[in-house]
Protein backbone atom coordinates (compact mmCIF):
# COMPACT_ATOMS: atom_id res chain seq x y z
CA UNK A 1 0.00 0.00 0.00
CA UNK A 2 1.42 3.22 -0.94
CA UNK A 3 -0.32 6.36 0.84
CA UNK A 4 0.50 10.03 -0.84
CA UNK A 5 1.85 12.45 1.27
CA UNK A 6 0.02 15.95 1.25
CA UNK A 7 1.14 19.27 3.06
CA UNK A 8 -0.44 22.48 3.94
CA UNK A 9 1.75 25.76 4.93
CA UNK A 10 -1.08 27.44 6.31
CA UNK A 11 -3.00 29.21 9.40
CA UNK A 12 -5.10 27.63 11.94
CA UNK A 13 -8.94 28.47 12.19
CA UNK A 14 -9.72 27.49 15.51
CA UNK A 15 -13.43 27.32 14.87
CA UNK A 16 -12.04 23.65 12.38
CA UNK A 17 -13.86 25.17 9.34
CA UNK A 18 -11.12 26.76 7.47
CA UNK A 19 -7.41 27.12 7.05
CA UNK A 20 -4.97 23.94 8.26
CA UNK A 21 -7.94 22.44 9.80
CA UNK A 22 -10.01 22.02 6.82
CA UNK A 23 -6.72 21.09 4.67
CA UNK A 24 -6.17 18.22 7.09
CA UNK A 25 -9.97 16.91 6.66
CA UNK A 26 -9.68 17.32 3.07
CA UNK A 27 -6.27 15.55 2.58
CA UNK A 28 -8.07 12.74 4.96
CA UNK A 29 -11.27 12.25 3.41
CA UNK A 30 -8.98 11.93 -0.34
CA UNK A 31 -7.10 9.20 1.25
CA UNK A 32 -3.80 10.79 1.55
CA UNK A 33 -1.27 11.61 4.61
CA UNK A 34 -1.30 15.33 5.54
CA UNK A 35 1.22 17.44 7.02
CA UNK A 36 0.71 20.95 8.27
CA UNK A 37 3.27 23.74 8.89
CA UNK A 38 1.93 26.33 10.90
CA UNK A 39 2.26 30.06 9.66
CA UNK A 40 -0.55 32.00 12.12
CA UNK A 41 -3.21 32.11 14.25
CA UNK A 42 -6.65 32.93 13.44
CA UNK A 43 -9.15 34.07 16.58
CA UNK A 44 -12.36 35.74 16.31
CA UNK A 45 -14.10 37.03 19.09
CA UNK A 46 -17.55 37.22 20.25
CA UNK A 47 -16.93 39.74 22.31
CA UNK A 48 -16.37 42.63 19.73
CA UNK A 49 -18.53 42.05 17.07
CA UNK A 50 -16.39 38.88 15.98
CA UNK A 51 -13.15 41.07 15.65
CA UNK A 52 -10.71 38.51 13.72
CA UNK A 53 -7.21 38.49 15.53
CA UNK A 54 -4.33 37.35 13.36
CA UNK A 55 -0.89 36.38 14.69
CA UNK A 56 1.90 35.44 12.47
CA UNK A 57 4.09 32.53 13.43
CA UNK A 58 8.21 33.39 13.57
CA UNK A 59 9.23 32.57 10.25
CA UNK A 60 12.53 30.73 11.83
CA UNK A 61 9.87 28.60 13.24
CA UNK A 62 7.85 27.55 10.29
CA UNK A 63 11.37 26.76 8.74
CA UNK A 64 11.57 24.42 11.96
CA UNK A 65 7.91 22.32 10.67
CA UNK A 66 9.08 22.35 7.34
CA UNK A 67 12.30 21.11 8.04
CA UNK A 68 10.74 18.26 10.31
CA UNK A 69 7.92 17.26 7.65
CA UNK A 70 10.62 17.33 4.56
CA UNK A 71 13.18 15.27 6.40
CA UNK A 72 11.62 12.26 4.71
CA UNK A 73 11.65 13.38 1.60
CA UNK A 74 9.06 15.40 -0.96
CA UNK A 75 5.97 15.09 -0.75
CA UNK A 76 3.25 14.20 -3.19
CA UNK A 77 1.63 17.32 -3.68
CA UNK A 78 1.32 20.47 -1.52
CA UNK A 79 -0.92 23.81 -0.98
CA UNK A 80 -0.39 27.29 0.89
CA UNK A 81 -2.94 29.21 2.92
CA UNK A 82 -2.65 32.40 5.02
CA UNK A 83 0.92 32.60 5.33
CA UNK A 84 1.00 35.90 7.27
CA UNK A 85 4.23 37.50 6.75
CA UNK A 86 7.15 37.80 4.04
CA UNK A 87 8.91 36.38 5.58
CA UNK A 88 6.91 32.92 6.07
CA UNK A 89 6.25 33.22 2.15
CA UNK A 90 10.27 33.41 1.63
CA UNK A 91 10.63 30.32 3.61
CA UNK A 92 8.18 28.95 1.90
CA UNK A 93 9.80 29.40 -1.34
CA UNK A 94 12.89 28.11 -0.16
CA UNK A 95 11.65 25.12 0.94
CA UNK A 96 10.26 24.67 -2.43
CA UNK A 97 13.12 25.25 -3.76
CA UNK A 98 15.34 23.14 -1.94
CA UNK A 99 13.72 20.21 -2.11
CA UNK A 100 11.92 19.96 -5.74
CA UNK A 101 8.46 20.15 -4.60
CA UNK A 102 5.86 19.23 -7.07
CA UNK A 103 1.89 19.90 -7.29
CA UNK A 104 2.50 23.30 -6.36
CA UNK A 105 -1.15 24.95 -5.34
CA UNK A 106 -0.63 28.28 -4.58
CA UNK A 107 -4.32 29.81 -2.85
CA UNK A 108 -3.40 33.19 -2.27
CA UNK A 109 -5.24 34.02 0.94
CA UNK A 110 -5.34 37.70 1.65
CA UNK A 111 -8.61 38.32 4.06
CA UNK A 112 -10.80 36.41 6.14
CA UNK A 113 -13.95 35.38 6.35
CA UNK A 114 -16.43 37.95 6.96
CA UNK A 115 -13.48 40.78 5.83
CA UNK A 116 -13.28 42.85 2.86
CA UNK A 117 -9.75 44.39 3.19
CA UNK A 118 -6.53 43.17 2.73
CA UNK A 119 -4.69 41.20 6.13
CA UNK A 120 -1.13 42.39 5.04
CA UNK A 121 -1.25 44.58 1.97
CA UNK A 122 2.83 43.98 1.50
CA UNK A 123 2.59 39.92 1.25
CA UNK A 124 0.04 40.39 -1.60
CA UNK A 125 3.18 41.60 -3.22
CA UNK A 126 5.75 38.78 -1.86
CA UNK A 127 2.73 35.47 -3.33
CA UNK A 128 2.88 37.47 -6.14
CA UNK A 129 6.59 37.69 -6.72
CA UNK A 130 8.09 34.45 -4.88
CA UNK A 131 5.52 31.41 -5.06
CA UNK A 132 3.12 32.29 -8.50
CA UNK A 133 6.47 31.68 -10.68
CA UNK A 134 6.54 28.15 -8.71
CA UNK A 135 3.35 27.14 -8.70
CA UNK A 136 1.51 24.08 -10.90
CA UNK A 137 -1.92 26.37 -9.48
CA UNK A 138 -3.21 29.04 -8.11
CA UNK A 139 -7.00 29.05 -6.66
CA UNK A 140 -7.38 32.89 -6.00
CA UNK A 141 -11.07 34.03 -5.22
CA UNK A 142 -12.39 37.29 -6.72
CA UNK A 143 -10.97 39.63 -4.27
CA UNK A 144 -7.44 37.93 -4.67
CA UNK A 145 -7.56 37.80 -8.28
CA UNK A 146 -8.69 41.41 -8.42
CA UNK A 147 -5.58 41.96 -6.39
CA UNK A 148 -3.16 40.31 -8.22
CA UNK A 149 -4.17 40.88 -11.99
CA UNK A 150 -4.12 44.72 -10.82
CA UNK A 151 -7.61 44.56 -12.06
CA UNK A 152 -9.75 45.14 -8.68
CA UNK A 153 -13.09 44.44 -8.22
CA UNK A 154 -14.00 41.53 -10.49
CA UNK A 155 -18.12 41.40 -11.34
CA UNK A 156 -18.67 39.43 -14.46
CA UNK A 157 -17.31 36.06 -15.94
CA UNK A 158 -15.34 38.02 -18.43
CA UNK A 159 -13.53 40.22 -15.62
CA UNK A 160 -12.66 36.97 -14.57
CA UNK A 161 -10.99 35.79 -18.17
CA UNK A 162 -9.07 39.17 -18.26
CA UNK A 163 -7.79 38.80 -15.00
CA UNK A 164 -6.44 34.87 -15.44
CA UNK A 165 -4.50 36.17 -18.24
CA UNK A 166 -2.83 38.65 -16.15
CA UNK A 167 -2.27 36.06 -13.49
CA UNK A 168 -0.80 33.38 -15.96
CA UNK A 169 1.55 36.17 -16.86
CA UNK A 170 3.00 35.86 -13.45
CA UNK A 171 4.10 32.41 -13.60
CA UNK A 172 1.56 30.14 -12.56
CA UNK A 173 0.84 27.26 -14.81
CA UNK A 174 -2.69 27.01 -14.41
CA UNK A 175 -5.03 29.15 -12.40
CA UNK A 176 -8.96 28.49 -11.22
CA UNK A 177 -10.61 31.61 -9.92
CA UNK A 178 -13.18 31.07 -7.60
CA UNK A 179 -16.44 32.99 -8.63
CA UNK A 180 -18.51 31.00 -6.54
CA UNK A 181 -21.32 32.63 -5.54
CA UNK A 182 -20.30 36.11 -5.49
CA UNK A 183 -21.15 36.81 -8.96
CA UNK A 184 -24.85 38.01 -10.11
CA UNK A 185 -25.91 34.40 -11.63
CA UNK A 186 -28.69 31.56 -10.52
CA UNK A 187 -24.88 29.58 -11.15
CA UNK A 188 -21.79 28.93 -8.73
CA UNK A 189 -19.32 29.76 -11.35
CA UNK A 190 -15.15 28.68 -11.01
CA UNK A 191 -12.87 29.80 -14.13
CA UNK A 192 -10.06 27.74 -15.00
CA UNK A 193 -7.13 28.66 -17.50
CA UNK A 194 -4.20 27.25 -18.47
CA UNK A 195 -2.98 29.97 -21.00
CA UNK A 196 -4.58 29.04 -23.61
CA UNK A 197 -8.04 27.34 -23.29
CA UNK A 198 -10.98 28.46 -20.94
CA UNK A 199 -12.89 26.02 -18.84
CA UNK A 200 -15.91 27.39 -16.50
CA UNK A 201 -17.22 24.64 -13.67
CA UNK A 202 -20.48 25.76 -12.94
CA UNK A 203 -23.24 24.34 -10.69
CA UNK A 204 -26.62 25.60 -9.08
CA UNK A 205 -25.59 27.78 -6.20
CA UNK A 206 -26.57 26.03 -2.48
CA UNK A 207 -28.92 28.48 -0.88
CA UNK A 208 -27.03 28.65 2.29
CA UNK A 209 -24.24 31.19 4.34
CA UNK A 210 -22.63 27.76 5.59
CA UNK A 211 -20.06 27.82 3.59
CA UNK A 212 -16.94 29.16 5.72
CA UNK A 213 -13.95 27.34 4.61
CA UNK A 214 -15.29 26.80 1.06
CA UNK A 215 -12.24 28.46 -0.65
CA UNK A 216 -9.25 26.48 1.50
CA UNK A 217 -11.30 22.81 1.08
CA UNK A 218 -11.43 23.52 -2.67
CA UNK A 219 -7.95 24.20 -2.79
CA UNK A 220 -6.64 21.72 -0.73
CA UNK A 221 -9.52 18.97 -2.77
CA UNK A 222 -7.11 19.79 -5.58
CA UNK A 223 -3.60 19.16 -4.25
CA UNK A 224 -5.11 15.88 -2.56
CA UNK A 225 -6.07 15.23 -6.64
CA UNK A 226 -3.11 16.42 -7.83
CA UNK A 227 -1.25 13.98 -5.25
CA UNK A 228 -3.08 10.78 -6.36
CA UNK A 229 -1.96 11.26 -9.74
CA UNK A 230 -5.25 13.25 -11.31
CA UNK A 231 -4.55 15.84 -14.02
CA UNK A 232 -4.76 19.57 -13.06
CA UNK A 233 -8.24 19.69 -15.24
CA UNK A 234 -9.28 16.07 -13.45
CA UNK A 235 -8.24 17.17 -10.00
CA UNK A 236 -9.60 20.70 -10.41
CA UNK A 237 -13.21 19.32 -11.67
CA UNK A 238 -13.47 16.94 -8.85
CA UNK A 239 -12.67 19.65 -5.97
CA UNK A 240 -15.60 21.37 -7.71
CA UNK A 241 -18.31 18.04 -6.70
CA UNK A 242 -16.34 17.85 -3.41
CA UNK A 243 -16.63 21.33 -2.14
CA UNK A 244 -20.27 21.76 -3.52
CA UNK A 245 -21.04 18.20 -1.41
CA UNK A 246 -19.01 20.49 1.61
CA UNK A 247 -21.07 23.08 1.41
CA UNK A 248 -24.55 21.89 0.97
CA UNK A 249 -23.74 19.73 4.25
CA UNK A 250 -22.76 23.34 6.04
CA UNK A 251 -24.78 24.02 9.15
CA UNK A 252 -24.71 26.42 11.75
CA UNK A 253 -21.22 26.47 14.42
CA UNK A 254 -21.84 30.33 15.94
CA UNK A 255 -23.86 33.35 15.62
CA UNK A 256 -21.01 34.32 13.05
CA UNK A 257 -19.98 31.84 11.02
CA UNK A 258 -21.90 28.08 9.63
CA UNK A 259 -18.55 26.20 8.22
CA UNK A 260 -18.67 23.63 5.32
CA UNK A 261 -18.78 19.80 6.15
CA UNK A 262 -15.61 18.23 4.43
CA UNK A 263 -17.04 14.88 5.00
CA UNK A 264 -20.38 15.28 3.02
CA UNK A 265 -18.81 14.43 -0.14
CA UNK A 266 -17.58 10.56 1.26
CA UNK A 267 -20.89 10.54 3.49
CA UNK A 268 -18.94 10.19 6.25
CA UNK A 269 -21.69 11.05 9.08
CA UNK A 270 -22.79 7.29 7.59
CA UNK A 271 -19.67 5.25 8.63
CA UNK A 272 -20.43 2.75 10.81
CA UNK A 273 -18.27 2.97 14.10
Amino acid sequence: MTIKKTLTIAGSDSSGGAGLQADLKTFEEYGTFGFSALTTIVTMDPDNNWAHGVTPIDAALVREQLKTILSGGPVDAMKTGMLGSIEIIQATREAIDKHGLKNVVIDPVMVCKGEDELIQPENAEAIRDLLLPVATITTPNLFEAGQLSGLGKLKTVDDMKKAAEKIIELGAEYVVIKGGKALESDKAIDLLYDGKEFTLLEVEKVDTDHNHGAGCTFAAAITAGLAKGLSVPDAVAKAKEFVTAAIQGGFALNQFIGPVWHGAYNHAEDRVE
